[in-house]
């Protein structure tokens, strides 16, 4: 009896041995195995907690700091600036941002939007520039998200002009004489009419300081 037992067949077992013994199944299985590791090293490396925000580099800001955010601006003229400190006109145009600000004081709003980072990456050369320009006005951080949200930014500089309650009713591509942003200034002081008009995107990004 015990002789029949161990010559019973077992095709389970069989079918076990012919797998493992198979170099294509256990191909199969080390590679598994090796993307496990990998997934698992992945998720720890990339599991820190800390907020971020924006797409993946180069468009990536991670928030961190004091934050801006435009609708803190309610019922006050706003001059959005989207510039680089690499650009040669918006070195030029800064300064009438600058003058601008001394006149009008509380008045207006003139935020600067650097968009550095999503260039050149040359986003460590911002407080610096800041401070030799002696730039009276805050600078943030531009991101993806805000750039798409104001249609897009193919040149820089590229100006919006916000009126007290809270339209965009001018936007100028490229540099714009000081002037001219007197003009429509004063006009969205007074609450002029402007042919053009649409609600402001609202966004929150990190200043520059």
């Amino acid at each position: 009896m015990s002789s029949q037992k161990n010559n019973n067949h077992n095709p389970k077992n069989e079918n076990k041995s012919n797998f493992f013994a198979n170099p294509k199944h256990r191909s199969y299985i080390y590679t598994g195995g090796i993307l496990l590791v990998i997934l698992i090293l992945f998720i720890i490396n990339n599991s820190d907690g800390s907020p971020k925000e924006g797409p993946l580099p180069p468009n990536y800001v991670e928030a961190s700091g004091k934050m801006l955010t435009l609708s803190d601006y309610s019922g006050k003229v706003v001059i959005l600036d989207f510039w680089a400190t690499w650009c040669p006109p918006c070195r030029k145009g800064i300064p009438d941002l600058i003058e601008l600000k001394k006149r009008y004081k509380d008045k207006i709003k003139i935020i600067g939007l650097s968009v550095d980072e999503m260039t050149r990456n040359t986003k460590s050369k911002v407080v610096p520039f800041m401070k030799e320009y002696g730039i009276n006005y805050p600078i943030v951080y531009a991101d993806m998200k805000v750039v798409q949200s104001y249609g897009g930014i193919n040149s820089i500089p590229t100006s919006f002009i916000i009126d007290t309650k809270g339209n965009i009713v001018q936007k100028h591509v490229g540099l714009v004489p000081k002037e001219t942003l007197e003009q429509e200034i004063n006009k969205a002081l007074k609450g002029g009419k402007f042919k053009y008009s649409v609600k402001a995107p609202d966004f929150s990004l990190p200043l520059a300081e």
